[in-house]
């Protein structure tokens, strides 16, 4: 086998069993390559979607798995509360091209043990990986700090997980219709968003809305 990349841990006396679900060929191709030619771990299978992925899981017993958010049919953080169901002992490692603050908690909360971002470089997700076989937590950079914001915000602010994420990309200078874009919702529930931040601000304008926010840790 060609090992290209030599992990200071691939000593371990069991080989790493590692089950990649991701539905761009290329990147998972990739991923497969880059893993499957790291010592100590071997890629058992790899899936472009959750439902391919689940009829032959349990016979792959994988030890991490690598998981996509945006799969055909189910999503990745749809997918893993029912994988840690099917396979309890399997720890999942998110790799995505999304770093939004919704995405990030609902995953971790569902119980993926890491989330990196797919622009990581190839030893870090190696790296990543053997961190997670040691009980740690690895998380992007800007994964990282997108969770350490949101610990230190008011957690008696007036606004909802949704309404706080639009204030915050209103506040980066994004408009109504990119808000709605990268969201994937509809431009009038975006402008329902705002007017209902308005009012729970006593606000009537972006500025303002802007300003009360960030002086009360709301943002």
């Amino acid at each position: 086998m060609n090992t290209a990349y030599h992990h200071p841990n691939s000593g371990r006396t069991q080989v790493v069993r590692v089950v990649i679900i991701e539905d761009d060929e290329t990147i998972r191709n990739g991923y497969e390559y880059l893993i499957g030619n790291t010592e100590g771990y071997e890629v058992v299978n790899v899936y472009p979607s959750y439902e391919d992925a689940v009829k032959r899981l349990e016979g792959d017993a994988p030890n991490i798995i690598l998981l996509d958010i945006e799969l055909p049919g189910i999503n990745g953080v749809e997918a893993i509360p029912r994988i840690k169901n099917l396979i309890p002992g399997a720890s999942i490692l998110i790799l995505t091209v999304y770093e939004d603050e919704e995405l990030i908690f609902r995953a971790l909360s569902n119980g993926a043990s890491g989330y990196l971002t797919k622009n990581t470089a190839p030893a870090k997700i190696v790296e990543a990986i053997e961190e997670v076989l040691q009980g740690g937590g690895p998380m992007s950079a800007n994964v990282a700090r997108i969770v350490i914001q949101s610990f230190r915000k008011n957690p008696h602010s007036p606004l909802t997980k949704r309404e706080t994420q639009i204030l915050e990309m209103i506040a980066e200078g994004k408009s109504r219709n990119k808000i709605a874009r990268e969201l994937y919702i509809d431009l009038e529930t975006v402008k329902t968003h705002i007017k209902n931040i308005y009012l729970k601000l006593d606000v009537h304008s972006k500025e303002d809305a802007i300003k009360l926010a960030r002086e009360n840790r709301f943002i």
